[in-house]
């Protein structure tokens, strides 16, 4: 029994292989695997070849590959090596995609989505990074519009939205909140507003809060901010009306305003204008996005710096 000359039926290939007679029958039909002969009743007979034969189409089956590529390695128009490459090559893109999947059921129930959310959510994860920047191109083509190219522009374009192919649901939720900010009128608005009054000022020359200048004395002021925080000071106190002079002073000097009775005025009206937390916000999400170290966020110490200068004012 088991010899190179003994014959199996149908019956004997499922229970040698575990498959059922009918999914036997029917690559048998298919051509996939034809009988060794038959008997005189016309039943199919197969020898210990093509029991080999369907213990390999088990096993590329079980690994998913579909039976027209079975037929093609069976046929020898595509090897073994090749079948394995193609395979996992296609099986990557399926984990990637489920991978996707999750993220996003565990982002809407984090959420808390309704059915359309649902929809949206998973529309914007699903596309390409080139259609993720077009959306932040849109963005800031609206808050560029008819102003001159800047450098600083020119930089905050080219940062793109780098969702990974296996994103963590944070990244998948911080990028569908990037996508309703920058679609927010009203924040489009008010970056439209920085963009406009940060160009006046440069083409007239009265101050660039974005230079290294404006950065330098605002740093070191939110330092101090920071020592002062620590020490349990409130924004009215000594501390803080030091603090916002001393700002002051090296802005007035940067911009060559010292002595101006306006200036302290320009200064609070400016930080209206440029203070925004969902700035900050935008940043933040583009950065868990993208997978970059996180920072201590300057909000506490602004909102103190803020508070400070209001109270010196009064």
């Amino acid at each position: 029994m088991n010899g190179d000359d003994d014959l199996y039926g149908i019956g004997e290939l499922a229970r040698l292989t575990g498959l059922s007679v009918r999914t036997i029958r029917f690559y048998s039909d298919s051509g996939l695997l034809p009988p060794t002969e038959r008997t005189h009743a016309g039943y199919r007979m197969y020898d210990i070849h093509a029991l080999t034969r369907l213990k390999f189409v088990r096993t590329l089956r079980e690994l998913g590959v579909d039976l027209p590529t079975v037929n093609r390695v069976l046929s020898r128009e595509v090897s073994i090596p090749e079948l394995a490459a193609e395979h996992a090559e296609a099986l990557d893109v399926q984990i990637r995609t489920l991978r996707l999947r999750r993220s996003v059921l565990r982002a809407v129930a984090k959420r808390g989505s309704s059915p359309k959310e649902l929809e949206m959510v998973h529309e914007l994860a699903r596309l390409t990074e080139e259609e993720r920047q077009a959306i932040l191109d849109d963005f800031w083509a609206e808050v560029d519009a008819g102003l001159p190219a800047t450098e600083n522009a020119a930089w905050m374009r080219k940062v793109r939205a780098e969702l990974p192919d296996d994103p963590t649901p944070e990244q998948v939720e911080a990028w569908i909140e990037l996508v309703e900010l920058v679609r927010d009128p009203s924040f489009r608005a008010k970056i439209r507003t920085m963009a406009v009054e940060n160009a006046r000022m440069v083409s007239e020359g009265t101050a660039n809060p974005l230079s290294n200048a404006w950065n330098t004395a605002m740093e070191q002021a939110l330092t101090k901010v920071a020592d002062a925080m620590a020490a349990g000071q409130q924004p009215e106190s000594d501390a803080g009306r030091r603090i916002v002079l001393e700002m002051n002073a090296a802005v007035a000097r940067e911009l060559g305003r010292e002595g101006d009775a306006d200036f302290d005025e320009w200064l609070i009206k400016l930080n209206d204008t440029f203070g925004d937390d969902r700035a900050e916000r935008y940043w933040n999400l583009l950065g868990t996005i993208n997978g970059w170290p996180a920072y201590p966020s300057p909000k506490p110490a602004r909102d103190w710096l803020t508070a400070a200068t209001r109270a010196a004012r009064g």
